[in-house]
C-alpha cells in the first residue's frame, strides 16, 4: 500500500507528487568552513532568492516535486531550505543519511556499541528521529535516506552507515538512496550488503548508474530489483550526457523502463564546486537541463509520452510511496 510522503510544506500522497526530479541539492555546503573560512561567492539572501527562482521556473516546466538529497556531510540546514520551501509552487522532500563514503566524522567514530564511548549507535538514532520526529527540531520529516560508497569499496565506516540506514528502513519503510562509484560497479556491492541487512532491494536506488557504459552491469543490477539513478544529467567532468542518453535508451528498448529514475544531482550552490567553476566546466549542469535538452533528445530518439511518464511520474512515486 503506497504512503504518504513528508515535504517541507507538509505531507502529500503518492498521486500528488507529479513530475519527480528525485536526486538534487538546493543548498550543498560546509558549516566549519562556512565559519572559518567563507566562500567568496556565498551569499545566503542572495542564493535564498535564486533556489527561489530556479524552484518556480521548474514548476513552470511540469516539475511537481524536487527530493533534495543534502544530508549530513554536505552542509544539510532545514531551516534555509524551509525559507525556500515556503515561498515556491513545487513541493521539496527532504532527506536523512550520512555522506560518508570511507570515514566517519571523529564524533560517530568514537560514540556507538563497543566504542569508545558506548551506547546506542548515534546514527540510527539520527535517521529515525529525522523520520519520525522531524530535522533539527523542526517538524520537517525525512521522506528518503540517503547513503554513500566510493572507490575504496565498502569501508568499515561505510558499512556501518549501511547498517543504520537498513535498521532505520526496517523501522520506517523510508526508501534508500545511494552515491555509487560506477566505474568500480559499486552497486553491487551496495545492493549485496543492503540485501544482507534485509533491505527488499526494490526499496533501494543505486545512484550514479548513469555513469556506467557497462550493459551488462547496468542489467544486472536492476534485475534484482533496484532502481537505476541517471541521475547526472549535465555533469560532464564525470561523463558525458551522450554516453549516458546511449545507455538509457539501450536501457529501455530492452525493457527497464520501471527501474530507472532521472535527475541531475544538481545544486543550486555548492561550496564543493562553486558557481564560477560550473559556469566554465559544466554549463549544462543545472535542474532544466533535463526539460530544456535531455528530453528533447529522447524525444527524438524514439521516447514516446508513456515511457516519459513511466521515468518521470510513476517511477519516482513507486521509490518514495512504494506499491506497484
Amino acid at each position: 500500500m503506497a504512503r504518504s510522503i513528508p515535504t517541507f510544506t507538509g505531507e502529500v500522497s503518492g498521486d500528488d507528487l507529479g513530475v519527480t526530479l528525485i536526486h538534487e541539492h538546493v543548498f550543498v555546503t560546509d558549516p566549519e568552513l562556512d565559519i572559518n573560512m567563507p566562500h567568496p561567492e556565498w551569499d545566503e539572501s542572495l542564493w535564498i532568492e535564486r533556489a527561489v527562482q530556479t524552484l518556480t521556473d521548474l514548476h513552470a516546466r511540469g516539475v511537481r516535486t524536487v527530493v533534495d538529497l543534502t544530508v549530513i556531510g554536505l552542509g544539510r540546514d532545514v531551516r534555509r531550505v524551509a525559507d525556500v520551501a515556503a515561498r515556491v509552487p513545487v513541493q521539496i522532500v527532504a532527506a536523512t543519511g550520512c555522506y560518508a563514503a570511507e570515514v566517519l566524522p571523529p564524533y560517530f567514530r568514537l560514540n556507538g556499541p563497543g566504542l569508545v564511548v558506548d551506547g546506542p549507535d548515534p546514527l540510527v538514532e539520527l535517521f529515525v528521529g529525522d523520520i519520525e520526529r522531524g530535522i533539527a527540531g523542526t517538524d520537517v520529516r525525512a521522506g528518503m535516506i540517503k547513503i554513500a560508497s566510493g572507490d575504496a569499496g565498502l569501508t568499515p565506516d561505510a558499512a556501518r552507515v549501511f547498517a543504520a540506514a537498513a535498521e532505520a528502513h526496517r523501522r520506517t519503510g523510508v526508501p534508500i538512496t545511494t552515491h555509487s562509484h560506477a566505474a568500480s560497479r559499486g552497486g553491487i556491492a551496495q545492493q549485496d550488503e543492503l540485501e544482507r541487512l534485509g533491505v527488499p532491494l526494490d526499496r533501494v536506488v543505486i545512484g550514479h548508474s548513469g555513469d556506467s557504459t557497462d550493459f551488462a552491469y547496468l542489467r544486472g543490477l536492476a534485475d534484482r530489483g533496484s532502481f537505476l539513478g541517471f541521475d547526472r544529467f549535465g555533469m560532464e567532468h564525470v561523463g558525458r550526457d551522450e554516453d549516458r542518453v546511449r545507455m538509457l535508451l539501450q536501457l529501455l528498448d530492452a525493457g527497464y523502463a520501471d527501474r530507472i529514475v532521472l535527475s541531475h544531482d544538481a545544486a543550486v550552490f555548492s561550496r564543493v564546486t562553486p558557481p564560477s567553476w560550473r559556469s566554465a566546466h559544466t554549463p549544462s549542469w543545472r535542474m532544466s537541463h533535463l526539460f530544456e535538452t535531455v528530453l528533447p533528445q529522447l524525444r527524438s530518439a524514439g521516447l514516446d509520452q508513456a515511457t516519459e511518464h513511466q521515468l518521470m511520474v510513476v517511477n519516482p512515486r513507486r521509490v518514495l510511496a512504494g506499491g506497484a
